[in-house]
């Protein structure tokens, strides 16, 4: 059974957390600050380290710092949560040598998926590293040159990239145009989308801050299979197709944690088809609002500025359907509508609409 170590100063979240993660079947050990949590850190060295940001006594960057200079605890993954949405303070963490980092509030999914991609890593280095020690220890000189994560693939696009920045509602691609770029988000919010036969647009995805954008293939460039346009201005850092593919032949490690995220990406399409196969018009609608409430990094009491039209296509129903739908949240007391500005009074209540 894989150990984590829970640090976190909310006493709700950290038992609430560690609650679902030992109904997982992780074995669980939690601290209530950062002084806590490097001592429990350094006696047990878990299997890997969720950890807060802002805490009292030793926040979690002096965390990171300290387990980073133990040769016992700087293997040991990292993950941080935090309330920072800014993408000024996720590249800090990253920069720093953080695995991973989960905003909240979270889903119990996205945790969970995080914890397994980590320790899936983990145990595929180590056995790579207890296969052949030798060759380990006397790497080849690329290997010092290559990026060893993902997080070290990022700021490459944060460094080297071309920036591009676009305004509310303007197209980054469209369908049918030539894939030569993968593009890094640095802010704002894109929605992917695609046409169907009778001209009715069905967006495919989200992605927010720090998500990557333009994936097709590396060996031919074929062209995109859907459009992409900007939901809030963005600011885009690309680089080519060719220089993606020569960074991960050099990385084993990033190849694998970019298999990963890919993998990650294809299950939350698969999740969000069955929705729109099987839910009922209320459950696509209030899984919609929550899913834009999620990447929009709104809190629960701030409103969504979005359209109909987007939600609808995001749920796969028709406008109209989704405006009754609203109207009916709004007399059930679960959510105000202003102008295109939804307010979710109700979180819990839209979770539960079956």
């Amino acid at each position: 059974m894989k150990t984590i170590l829970i640090i976190e100063d909310d006493s709700a979240l950290r038992e609430n957390t560690t609650e679902l993660l030992e109904l997982s079947n992780y074995e669980v050990i939690n601290a209530p600050n950062g002084k806590v949590g490097i001592e429990l850190a350094t006696t047990h060295k878990p299997d890997i380290i969720v950890c807060d940001i802002m805490m009292p006594v030793v926040d979690g960057y002096g965390v990171l710092e300290a387990l980073s200079s133990n040769e016992d605890t700087m293997h040991i993954p990292f993950i941080f949560l935090s309330a920072k949405t800014e993408h000024t303070e996720i590249r800090k963490g990253m920069d720093m040598g953080a695995d991973d980092y989960l905003t909240k509030p979270f889903e119990e999914n996205e945790l969970l998926s995080a914890i397994e991609s980590r320790l899936a890593k983990a145990e595929i280095l180590n056995a790579a590293l207890q296969k052949s020690p030798t060759q380990t220890a006397m790497a080849p000189e690329e290997d010092e040159e290559s990026l060893r994560n993902l997080n070290e693939l990022k700021n490459f696009f944060d460094d080297n990239g071309t920036i591009s920045n676009y305004k509310k509602g303007e197209s980054i691609y469209k369908e049918g145009d030539h894939s030569n770029y993968v593009y890094l988000i640095l802010k704002g919010v894109v929605k992917t989308h695609k046409m169907d036969e009778s001209g009715k647009e069905l967006i495919t995805a989200l992605h927010r801050a720090d998500d990557f954008l333009g994936f097709t293939t590396f060996v031919d460039h074929l062209p995109y299979e859907e459009s992409a346009s900007a939901i809030e201005e963005v600011e885009l850092a690309g680089i080519s197709k060719q220089n993606l593919k020569d960074i991960l032949e050099k990385s084993t490690s990033v190849s694998l944690e970019m298999m990963n995220l890919l993998s990650h990406n294809i299950s939350e399409v698969k999740q969000q088809l069955l929705q729109m196969a099987y839910s009922s018009v209320r459950k696509k609608t209030a899984q919609t609002i929550l899913q834009f409430a999620s990447v929009l990094n709104h809190k629960p009491d701030e409103s969504i500025k979005i359209s109909r039209y987007d939600l609808a296509s995001v749920a796969g129903i028709a406008t109209e359907s989704l405006i009754r739908t609203l109207s009916g949240f709004k007399k059930d007391g679960l959510i105000e509508i202003e102008g295109r500005n939804i307010k979710i009074l109700d979180l819990q209540a839209l979770h539960n609409i079956e």
